[in-house]
C-alpha cells in the first residue's frame, strides 16, 4: 500500500511539473520572449524538469549510483548557442524545478511563486518607468530573440524629435546626412513616428522592417 501511495505521489509530481512548465512558457510569451514559442524550446522547458526529477529520484540514497551518474552526465555538452542570459536562467530554473519536486513539492511551489512575483515586480517597474518617467526600464536588444521592428532613417538635418525618442537605438553622422535606427516591439509605434516625419523636407530615405 505504501508503494502504491509513493508511486501516485511521483506521478502527481510529474503532472504538476508539466503544468508549471506550460504556465511558465505562457508567462514568458506574455512578457515578450518570442524564442520560447518554438517547439524545441517549449519541449525543452517541459522535459527538463521531468528528466531531472527522475534522475534525482533514481540516484537518491545510493552514493555509488550517484557518482556513476555524475560521471556519465559530465560527458554531456550543451552545444546549442544560448541567445540571452534569461534563456540560460530558464533552463537552470527548469532543472531546479525537477530537483525541488523530488525533494518536496513545497519547494517547487515556493520557486514558482518567487518567479511570478519577480515577473510582476519587473513588469510594474517597466510600466512605471515608461509612463511616469517617459523612458524604458529595459533596453531593446537584438540578441534576446524577441520579435522587434526597426526603422532606419536618413535625414538631411539633425532633429530633436528623433534624438529624444525612446526608440532611438543608433545614431551616426556621415557626410551631410544623419542616420537613425529606431527599434520597437510594436510596429505601430514606428509607423506613428514615421507618419510624423513624412511631411518633413529633411527626410531623404527610410526603411521599415517588421
Amino acid at each position: 500500500m505504501e508503494d502504491v501511495t509513493l508511486q501516485i505521489d511521483r506521478i502527481t509530481s510529474i503532472f504538476i511539473l508539466i503544468g508549471v512548465s506550460v504556465f511558465i512558457r505562457f508567462l514568458l510569451e506574455l512578457l515578450g520572449q518570442r524564442w520560447i514559442t518554438t517547439i524545441a524550446h517549449t519541449a525543452t522547458l517541459v522535459l527538463l524538469p521531468i528528466i531531472t526529477f527522475v534522475i534525482t529520484k533514481v540516484i537518491s540514497g545510493n552514493i555509488a549510483l550517484s557518482l556513476g551518474m555524475v560521471g556519465a552526465l559530465s560527458i554531456v555538452r550543451f552545444r546549442n548557442p544560448v541567445r540571452s542570459p534569461l534563456e540560460l536562467s530558464v533552463y537552470f530554473g527548469a532543472i531546479t524545478m525537477g530537483i525541488a519536486a523530488s525533494v518536496n513539492i513545497k519547494w517547487l511551489i515556493l520557486l514558482v511563486g518567487a518567479v511570478i512575483v519577480s515577473a510582476l515586480v519587473l513588469t510594474c517597474i517597466h510600466y512605471i518607468s515608461r509612463f511616469v518617467f517617459n523612458r524604458n526600464f529595459f533596453n531593446a536588444s537584438f540578441s534576446e530573440g524577441n520579435s522587434l521592428s526597426t526603422l532606419e532613417l536618413t535625414m538631411s538635418e539633425d532633429l530633436d524629435v528623433l534624438d529624444e525618442s525612446q526608440y532611438l537605438k543608433v545614431k551616426r553622422f556621415s557626410g551631410d546626412e544623419f542616420h537613425y535606427v529606431l527599434v520597437a516591439r510594436k510596429l505601430s509605434d514606428l509607423q506613428g513616428m514615421l507618419s510624423k516625419l513624412n511631411g518633413s523636407d529633411s527626410l531623404k530615405n527610410y526603411q521599415l522592417h517588421k
